[in-house]
């Protein structure tokens, strides 16, 4: 018999397969294209993404699916791209069903595995062959090598068997699942396969080789292999990787010892001449490259010790290059390590006393130790190749290769910046801003470039070539074509290609500014306007016809006249035809024969008006007739024009006021609105005026429909081709568009309005701040690049400077005043005004403990900027030289802290003082250091160099840069002819490598070391001299501001930061920073951060001048847009929000799930509806149904006790285990945020949000369930709830809106302390053996609180302690203690630190998960962590207990030893809640997926206790025997329970689609059961119940399904779809019996059928059945559906007035009266809100029960005369419909959607949102 996997031999082919490329077994996501890779000659795959998991190719589709291949050699061909990160994940199962993800990454840093996980590092190969030195995993070391020069086509194999077998404790393979392939590389394709292949073998060698033994004697199939072309060879196109290696784990160990003896003899290992050099990872495998000949031993005498090494200044002069520079000096390494050698061939290496100095020697020690270079000792050499070996004190070498035949003679990467963003608008003018026709973009000037900004993603494209700034701008019809022009005696014109960015033509206008330029519609004409020598005005028409071709521009016609033209356009119908307007003047012109003439329009009454623009109605085609055109014209007193355009005459003509404000009437009275711009498209117009408003205007102008405001008067607005888009900007630098459909305002750029002096930068939050010349402060996200903050004040800022850690800035000002902000609160904190003069020098020191400021006047002054007080400590007068030339960094600060540099006493002299007593260190005067200069020579600008303090930079009058010896003020080099004009500005990066100086309008970026022939790049952009220049953090780009803010991507090879990393110097008791990439162990942190006392922290007011403008300082990928406001005629308020003094920013969401954000919730409650007593009450609540999945911590388990309880909505569910009997207790009328229960299990807390957003927390006694108390303390959501360990005190924490910690009494439940602190708080614990104690985390930090009691007097004391800097920049999400002693913290980012609590000092920090770790328990040595990456993990903390904190010997690898993960449990969803017996072997944990798991370590199992919906519940439907019910849901889910248990039987998951209605077949046996349901993509899905299974699929709608029913007899399902139409179709089947249009137009919202003989009214059948749909129409249908019969009965409609709220009206519901079909019970939206009766018999309304609101839902007892209905205002209302007697209740919190009585009458359910509530009806 065969095999079941025959069918895979001898391979498969994956990608033919799965056929992916039709997607359809086979999912991509992100940008997954094909190209034919020029390599392959063949089509491949190419997937890319911004970060990997976003672009990837995953086969199969889903990955609960498997692939099932059992071939145990896994082969992928691909190519990974250069400099770009990537990663291959395959899910293999092991016979065991043990699933093991096996990830490859040449992101991963080390090894590292888990029982079911393998990550495996991999590096590309290269041309050159590169060694990496190999450790070994298991010990935490890792290898690292350079960056390759390029990457090749790949093929990859893994033997998967061998794989398990090795790592995973002789794991036996059984299949292969699925396979994932993340961006960023090209996919030819991959198989598996029992057979080893050659990828070199061609099949000509095989045949030969055919009686061969050899392992990798088999070819690749030929549809795989790669093509070798004749000559050449198949290891030097390709590369080979092959995992695990050959060789095993024992023999690379022995290679690795081998290797390790042989390098530290220093001598050249032997290889044979057959063995390939290869790549190694750690124990991952080999990447065969070529095979040639290698070097012998290097004779001794070629060696020569370090001390016999003499120092010399290398030359650094830019003509020669430098390029006789070669030793580097190290001021990091001390000078004492002296037993170095240096190995080196005679023929390829230069010594440094064989080298003459170009700069005068100084006498002075060496004052660090140099790089030497080492032979290599195993990779052969190329001619006149020599490779250097970096030596480092870290466990691990660098390699880099280095000729001197092909030594690079210039600066690389070239170039080196790209322009990656300007923030800035305008420059010359801020009237030209243009949409493209596509609307997905607009364009305008930043002084001298023309930006083209894509509106969703705020990307831009620049057009650089301008030499002044931008005056005009000019599209053509279709938007491929630009025009602009440049201000200046001789305009320059430019025409570009605007799709591909290049410029067409250049011509000059001979005029001294252009004032306007028009585009035809066509681009073959190009006018513009301008004004000559003499004062006129002058008009020239181009003709540009040929440009495109390449042809040339010519002049069709010109003018010279005396009347002010203000804005001139072609008209978009005639290119000949244009209109022009200005002061007292509105003129048509034509072009005739190359001759232009004017015919003015008579203004009458108007002539002393001055007009602002024109305007044809934007959308006319060009054959329409010109009688039907319409001009329009604006002007400065607020009337609007309408020029009859043939007959050249005023049509009508409007004065606009603003929309009726009786403020403004009083002020305005007489006055119209100044509009500067207008625009108008077919359907309205629209305005830019003077007083900040974009309004929309009708075409009759009879009033505003829509406006914006402004901060500054609207310079020009524009209607988008679509109307549906209206962009406008301001003359204050501000530019937007306003959404016509949403009424929404997106702010696109925001600028500086003045000339942008200084700039500073906070790398922990990627903030900038500016100051300007415009007289404010503005503070950018660096990622987002939106305006978080504006500082305004009448007083010019000059210089700014961040502190180095602390969200503070502060900012120096022409006054003399230094005033320092905190932007955590939005205040100022302190005011400086210790000397006069303007403010030219301000920093922090590195180390963050003190700030500098720096005057004109020659004053220098230290503040102390740690801790709270930010006081004066010191003032020096006369030590910095006078004048303000030197702004905004007059001031620098060594990267130790310890030193000070600036110029002065005098502009000759460079002062090197101390940084904390000020006192003079060095002084050097500048003006003697060339001896050669003919003149003297003063400095400008001075630096310190990032990585060494010992070098400090000095830029010169003379146009110089020198680098000074800071301890002996000694000249070590120097730069002459830096730029052409002085040096303003220079900075340094932080690996000390290059060098970045702008000069007047340029930036340079130089070689630091100053050793190559070209040593520098210059860039272009600004059109003002630049004031200032830098590196961001992390050298990933320089800023330069001046006229516009530039920011630059810093284009560095990675190998260059790699080499920086690697040469940094590491001790013993340090461990090197957390990098975010998977490690082995947990490393210590540095040094403990210092505890601050915040309790008594009273912040102090200040009264000053200084005005904030904030907005939301979030990553949101949408502007902030604080300053405007939409309005609509029905509502004219004033929405202009002025500011003043400083205004707090609005509190911002964090970035973590752990803190609790209630779900949206648009519903009010009712606050009139009355609930009846519990004793009169017409029914009861008998079970919840489903758990809160979007609460924090809401649900306790007190296993002792045997008290269970969560929340559902407002109502707290107490569950008993054993029999599953519900206790509920309601008093909240909002979403229950949190729980908490006391240790003796006798009170509970829980906490919600109240209507008036303030919150309430209720206490219950749990024996009774009786609210012993309610508390409304805090203004915003409570996140948490705590009790103490002697129930004496519990602890509620605020929400991120008020985040308040507040203590209170148990016993009298009265508050005894509280403390506000400055960011979120996510989790708070009491410690568990010191009652006293407790411990709070929150944004990078932990609150450490002690209660202290005096006498009836209790406070709560507070410290604070930062975050370990290893974990980066997190929040600290949750919270636990382990002993007294012991304190355990998770971040977002899935660290767990150690804290002790007595030092309060973190001693200990691991990566326990992926994701956002949010709950933390502890039992004994247990820890249990939860996260938001689904998976659930015990850890064994024992060994902790036995570390040190004070001692500092624990590396990585020792932490790592000391936690053990002992066992995981993947739930459904994020983990929300946990709680765990003593012995954490069993507890309950509740995830976001709405469910209530128990959890049993011991036997690893976990049992879903709870189940419920975590979306929106779409539909119930009972069956009619009542022993199941279903739910429905927008996720996808269809979910059937059983009754009473009320348990969940089966679940059927569409993914993707909404479930949006559900219904039962009406047969009563077991088997026949079936439930069908109607989804979104307009399908009809019928499962049956007994096997589980779908049984049937049909799909007779192309819209949503909205509604579903049965017929009576259970032969037809009728459905009804979004679109109003109904659908017959028949249940056996499936196919679509008839399709009925009654209805269409109109969502049907309600379908049922009845048994009822029809001939009663006149009409043949035997079931009656109803629609009813969202425009008030009710049809009635007699059907007989065994003949085939369908009539239509009865049609209602029900009249209503115009539905005027912002939401959707109410729904249509009809139901036939259970007891008597022939009456129709319906309500809707109408005149009344009623319910009505409507008799089929009688043809009228026989009945009428007038209701409070409109019913959202209802349903009709079918035993007893009522009606349950449901509203919005969440009141479920009883109604017995015969007395018209009701009573209310009141228990959801949300608008009720969805009610339904049991088919016997003595249930209801009724459910909001996700609550379902199940009520036992006892009878009104």
């Amino acid at each position: 018999m065969a095999s079941k996997a025959a069918w895979q031999e001898p391979f498969v082919n994956i990608f033919k397969h799965f056929r992916v490329g039709e997607w359809k077994k086979a999912s991509k996501g992100g940008d997954v294209s094909t190209y034919t890779d020029k390599t392959l000659n063949c089509s491949v795959f190419r997937i890319k993404g911004s970060v990997p998991t976003i672009g990837y190719i995953l086969v199969p589709k889903n990955t609960s699916q498997s692939m099932g291949l059992t071939g145990r050699y896994f082969y992928l061909l691909f190519n990974p791209s250069q400099g770009k990160s990537f990663s291959i994940v395959l899910d293999v199962i092991a016979e065991d069903g043990r699933v093991v993800r096996i990830s490859i990454s040449n992101m991963f840093k080390e090894f590292k595995s888990t029982p079911t996980s393998l990550c495996l590092p991999f590096l590309c190969g290269s041309d050159k062959d590169m060694f990496i030195e190999t450790k070994d995993p298991s010990r935490g070391q890792v290898s690292e090598a350079p960056s390759p020069s390029q990457v090749r086509w790949t093929c990859l194999m893994m033997d998967l068997q061998e794989t398990l077998s090795t790592y995973l404790n002789q794991l036996h393979f059984k299949h292969l699942k699925n396979v994932k392939l993340c961006a960023y590389m090209s996919v030819k394709n991959m198989f598996t396969t029992n057979m080893l292949l050659n990828p070199e073998l061609s099949y000509h060698d095989s045949k030969q080789l055919a009686g061969a033994s050899s392992e990798a004697a088999a070819p690749m199939p030929r549809d795989m292999a790669f093509p070798v072309p004749k000559g050449q060879s198949w290891l030097d196109l390709y590369h080979y990787f092959r995992f695990p290696p050959k060789e095993r784990h024992t023999d690379i160990k022995e290679k690795d010892k081998k290797k390790n003896e042989a390098r530290s003899t220093r001598s050249l290992a032997v290889q044979e001449k057959s063995q390939p050099v290869v790549s190694s990872i750690p124990e991952l495998g080999e990447i065969v490259t070529e095979q040639t000949d290698h070097i012998v031993d290097q004779p001794k005498n070629h060696t020569r010790s370090r001390r016999n090494r003499r120092p010399a200044t290398p030359s650094c002069n830019t003509e020669d290059g430098g390029a006789d520079v070669f030793v580097h000096q190290r001021a990091d390494v001390h000078t004492e390590q002296t037993d170095h050698i240096v190995d080196q061939p005679k023929n390829h290496t230069r010594t440094r006393r064989n080298r003459r100095p170009s700069t005068p020697s100084c006498n002075t020690e060496d004052g660090g130790a140099h790089v030497f270079v080492h032979q290599r000792a195993d990779v052969h050499k190329h001619h006149g190749e020599t490779d250097e070996y970096v030596e480092s004190p870290l466990p691990h070498p660098v390699w880099m290769s280095i000729s001197e035949d092909t030594k690079e003679q210039k600066l690389l990467p070239d170039p080196i910046l790209r322009l990656r963003r300007i923030i800035g608008f305008g420059g010359a003018t801020t009237k030209c801003a243009l949409w493209t026709r596509l609307g997905d973009a607009v364009v305008y000037p930043c002084h001298a470039i023309v930006i083209s900004m894509k509106i969703d993603s705020n990307e831009q494209r620049f057009f650089i070539g301008h030499t002044d700034k931008v005056s005009a701008l000019a599209f053509n019809g279709n938007s491929t074509m630009l025009a602009s022009a440049q201000t200046g005696n001789y305009c320059v014109v430019r025409v570009w290609n605007y799709l591909k960015g290049n410029c067409l033509a250049m011509f000059r206008m001979q005029a001294q500014s252009v004032t306007s330029l028009s585009f035809s519609y066509s681009g073959g004409f190009l006018c513009g306007v301008g004004k000559d020598n003499h004062g006129k005005t002058l008009v020239v028409v181009w003709n540009t016809v040929n440009v495109s071709n390449g042809g040339e521009v010519s002049i069709l016609a010109k003018t010279k006249t005396d009347v002010d033209i203000t804005t001139m356009k072609v008209a978009n119908f005639d290119d000949t035809r244009l209109v022009s307007c200005g002061h007292d003047n509105i003129r048509l012109w034509r072009v005739r024969s190359g001759i232009l003439r004017s015919c003015p329009i008579n203004l009458s009454d108007y002539k002393s008006l001055d007009f602002t623009d024109v305007a044809f109605e934007e959308g006319d085609s060009p054959d329409q007739h010109l009688d039907d055109r319409t001009l329009f014209a604006s002007s400065q007193s607020g009337h609007i024009f309408e020029i009859d355009y043939t007959r050249v005459v005023i049509r009508n003509v409007r004065w606009l006021f603003p929309m009726p404000r009786q403020e403004k009437l009083t002020l305005n009275k007489g006055h119209g609105i100044a509009i500067n711009s207008i625009s108008v498209s077919p359907s309205f117009c629209a305005t830019g005026s003077e007083d900040g408003y974009l309004r929309l205007w009708p075409l009759d102008f009879s009033g505003v429909f829509l406006e914006a405001e402004h901060e500054g008067p609207v310079s020009v607005v524009s209607i988008s081709s679509d109307s549906m888009q209206v962009l406008a900007a301001t003359s204050t630098g501000n530019m937007g568009f306003l959404d016509v459909t949403s009424r929404g305002y997106n702010t696109l750029m925001r600028s500086h309005t003045d000339t942008v002096l200084g700039f500073s930068v906070d790398g922990i939050r990627r903030h900038l701040t500016t100051a300007s010349s415009d007289g404010t402060v503005r503070i950018w996200s660096m990622d987002s690049l939106h305006q978080l903050y504006d500082f305004v004040s009448e007083d010019r800022p000059c210089s700014v400077a961040f502190h180095p850690s602390e969200q503070i800035f502060s900012c120096g000002f022409n006054s003399g005043i230094v005033r320092v902000f905190d932007l955590s609160c939005g205040k100022l904190m302190v005011e400086h005004n210790d000397f006069s003069g303007e403010v030219v020098g301000l920093a922090f020191s590195p180390d963050g403990s003190s700030m500098y400021s720096a005057g004109s006047e020659g004053s220098l002054a230290r503040y102390s900027s740690s801790g709270k007080g930010n006081q004066l400590i010191k003032v020096v007068c006369g030590l910095v030289a006078r004048g303000t030339g030197r702004a905004p960094d007059a001031l620098t600060v060594s990267s130790d802290s310890h030193c000070l540099a600036f110029v002065g006493p005098s502009e000759y002299t460079v002062t090197i003082a101390n940084a904390v007593s000020l006192e003079e260190s060095l002084r050097v005067d500048v003006s003697i250091l060339d001896v050669d200069s003919n003149f003297l020579d003063s400095a400008l600008k001075v630096c310190f160099s990032s990585a060494s303090p010992k070098h400090l930079l000095v830029a010169t009058s003379a146009n110089k840069i020198l680098w000074v010896d800071t301890k002996t003020g000694c000249l070590l080099r120097q730069v002459t002819k830096v730029h052409k004009h002085w040096c303003s500005s220079l900075a340094v990066s932080e690996d000390r490598r290059f060098l970045v100086t702008a000069g007047h309008i340029s930036v340079k970026v130089w070689d630091y070391n100053m050793q190559l022939k070209t040593n520098s790049q210059m860039f272009i952009g600004h059109s003002q001299p630049i004031n200032q220049v830098s590196f961001t953090p992390g050298q990933l780009g320089v800023v330069s501001v001046g006229d516009a803010i530039f920011l630059w991507d810093f284009l560095a090879q990675p190998m260059d930061l790699l080499l920086s990393n690697c040469s940094r110097p590491s001790s013993s008791g340090e461990v090197q920073a957390c990098n975010e990439l998977p490690r082995q162990s947990a490393p210590l942190p540095f040094s403990p951060p210092p505890p601050v006392d915040i309790s008594a922290m009273d912040t102090q007011e200040f009264e000053q001048d200084v005005t904030v403008i904030g907005s939301d300082p979030s990553c949101n990928s949408k502007p902030a847009t604080s300053f405007l406001k939409i309005t609509e005629p029905s509502d004219v308020t004033n929405l202009n929000t002025c500011l003043q003094g400083f205004s707090t920013k609005k509190p911002v969401r964090p970035d973590c799930y752990r803190h609790f954000i209630p779900r949206f919730n648009n519903s009010t409650l009712d606050e009139t509806a009355v609930t009846p007593q519990a004793s009169e009450a017409a029914m009861k609540l008998k079970a919840v149904i489903g758990y809160n999945g979007n609460g924090r911590g809401n649900m306790v388990w007190s296993p002792d006790q045997g008290l269970f309880a969560y929340s559902c909505g407002g109502v707290v569910v107490v569950e008993y285990l054993n029999s599953g009997r519900q206790r509920h207790l309601q008093g909240h009328n909002e979403e229950i945020s949190c729980l908490a229960i006391s240790n003796d299990a006798k009170i509970m807390a829980s906490a919600a949000i109240k209507c008036n957003s303030s919150s309430l927390i209720c206490i219950w006694d749990i024996q009774s369930g009786d609210c012993l108390k309610t508390i409304s303390y805090h203004r915003g959501a409570v996140q948490c709830l705590a009790f103490s360990k002697d129930d004496c005190f519990f602890l509620s924490v605020g929400d991120f809106t008020d985040p308040m910690v507040a203590l209170w009494s148990s016993k009298t439940l009265q508050m005894l302390s509280g403390v506000t602190v400055s960011v979120p708080i996510h989790d708070a614990a009491f410690c568990p053996s010191a009652p006293a104690q407790l411990a709070c985390v929150g944004r990078q930090s932990v609150y450490f609180g002690l209660i202290q009691s005096d006498g009836q007097d209790v406070e709560l004391k507070v410290m604070t302690v930062r975050a370990p800097a290893e974990v980066g920049d997190v929040e600290m999400t949750a919270v636990c203690y382990h002993t007294d002693s012991l304190l355990f913290t998770a971040t977002n980012r899935g660290h767990l630190c150690v804290w002790d609590i007595k030092t309060q000092t973190c001693f200990m920090t691991w990566e326990a998960d992926e994701g956002e770790i949010g709950i933390l328990l502890c039992r004994g040595n247990s820890l249990l962590t939860g996260s938001n990456t689904h998976w659930l993990r015990l850890w064994e903390v024992e060994a902790v207990l036995g570390m040190k904190p004070q001692a500092k010997a624990f590396s990585s690898k020792d932490s790592g030893k000391s936690v053990v993960l002992k066992q995981e449990i993947m739930l459904d969803g994020t983990t929300v809640s946990a709680a765990f017996d003593n012995t954490m072997d069993m507890g309950i944990v509740g995830t976001t997926a709405g469910t209530l798991w128990y959890i049993d370590w011991l036997d690893n199992s976990n049992i879903r206790l709870v189940s419920g919906h975590k979306n929106k519940v779409n539909d119930l439907a009972f069956h009619p025997n009542e022993s199941h019910f279903a739910t429905c849901s927008e996720d996808g889910s269809l979910r059937v329970w059983s009754f009473p248990a009320n348990e969940l039987v089966v679940q059927f998951q569409v993914l993707g689609q909404s479930c949006n209605c559900v219904c039962w077949s009406p047969f009563p046996s077991e088997q026949r059961i079936s439930v069908a349901a109607g989804y979104g993509d307009g399908t009809l899905r019928i499962f049956r119940l007994a096997t589980a299974e779908m049984e049937r699929k049909l799909q007779p709608h192309c819209v949503a399904v909205t509604a579903i029913q049965y017929s009576a007899n259970g032969d037809v399902i009728i459905s009804g779809g979004k679109n109003g139409l109904i659908a017959v179709s028949n249940a056996k089947d499936g196919t679509t019996i008839r399709i009925l249009k009654d209805h269409k137009g109109a969502a049907v919202s309600a379908i049922q059928c009845v048994n009822e003989q029809c001939k009663d009214f006149g009409m043949v059948g035997n079931e009656l059945w109803l629609a009813a749909s969202a425009d008030r129409r009710i049809s009635v249908w007699a059907a007989d559906w065994f003949t085939h019969n369908c009539a239509l009965l009865d049609w209602l409609t029900l009249p209503a007035p115009p539905y005027r709220q912002d939401d959707s009206p109410p729904p249509s519901l009809a139901s036939f009266c259970p007891t008597d079909p022939s009456l129709v019970v319906y309500t809707s939206y109408g005149i009344e809100k009623d319910i009505s009766f409507y008799s089929l018999s009688k043809k009228r309304i026989i009945k009428k029960i007038a209701m409070p609101h409109w019913a959202t839902c209802f349903s009709l007892s079918s035993k007893s005369q009522l009606i349950a209905l449901g509203s919005k205002e969440r009141v479920l209302k009883l109604i017995e419909w015969t007395s018209g007697k009701f009573q209310d209740f009141l228990q959801h919190s949300d608008a009720l959607q969805t009610s339904r009585f049991s088919p016997s009458g003595k249930l209801l359910f009724s459910v909001a949102h996700n609550e379902i509530f199940l009520w036992e009806v006892q009878g009104l």
